[in-house]
């Protein structure tokens, strides 16, 4: 990657959207998630929300340092370095339902927290930093910007939909 400034101005303004609907009292359940079939309560959505930039952010430092430490290399070839987690990782389960009755707007904070760290992180990788590649269990090979891209910027924008949707009625 070139220029990360895309991804950062998504990220930016998934923040805002947020930052607009945590004053709002949210009802109701959101839509049906489209590979899982589940829908969530804003305190669900909030709670993920508090928790999951951090968690990202975690993984794609982890995948640096491994990367930097020559984890990356095995028998001499380049092998991609095992990262991430899905839906059904135990302690995501956990983390949102420790939460899902906080307040948003400390969830928010939360969130915000965790999205300012993974801006200064974007802001100092290289070029050949974007491209270190990990393993997903579920996805497969992904380079730090995919990652970026999907469970950062993607995702932010998801949830600020989910939590519009339940404003919206």
């Amino acid at each position: 990657m070139t220029d990360p400034a895309p991804l950062l101005a998504r990220i930016a303004v998934a923040e805002v959207r947020l930052a607009v609907l945590a004053d709002v009292e949210l009802r109701g359940l959101s839509g049906a998630d489209a590979a899982t079939g589940e829908r969530w309560e804003a305190g669900q959505a909030w709670a993920h929300l508090a928790e999951f930039p951090g968690y990202w952010l975690g993984q794609i430092e982890g995948l640096l340092a491994a990367h930097a430490a020559g984890a990356a290399h095995a028998a001499g070839a380049a092998q991609p370095i095992p990262f991430g987690r899905t839906k059904a990782d135990p302690v995501r389960i956990g983390a949102i339902e420790a939460r899902r009755r906080e307040r948003p707007a400390a969830l928010l904070r939360d969130a915000r927290a965790g999205i300012a760290a993974v801006r200064m992180l974007c802001a100092s990788l290289s070029a050949d930093e974007w491209g270190v590649t990990g393993a997903h269990p579920s996805l497969g090979p992904m380079t730090i910007a995919a990652i970026v891209e999907r469970f950062l910027a993607a995702h932010l924008e998801e949830h600020a939909a989910q939590l519009e949707g339940l404003a919206a009625g």
